[in-house]
């Protein structure tokens, strides 16, 4: 670990899990102490995005199915 907290992972082990450069980490560690390095899965939280969609929710007029709304979506 550098003294800017960075961590290099060897080529054959970001080989061997696909991380290429961008990809996004996170560093897991279990009750056992195990720390595991995986993708990041969460998506991050755009505070702005979050607000907006909480105000949208449940603010629909018309009662329609998933396959009627997809259907609009393609047209």
């Amino acid at each position: 670990m550098t003294s800017k907290v960075q961590v290099t992972i060897p080529r054959h082990i970001r080989e061997a899990a696909g991380f290429l450069p961008g990809t996004d980490l996170e560093f897991v560690i279990d009750d056992a102490g195990v720390v595991r390095v995986q993708r990041h899965t969460e998506q991050a939280k755009d505070p702005a995005l979050t607000k907006a969609i909480g105000r949208l929710r449940g603010s629909a007029t018309k009662k329609m199915t998933t396959d009627e709304i997809m259907a609009l979506t393609r047209e």
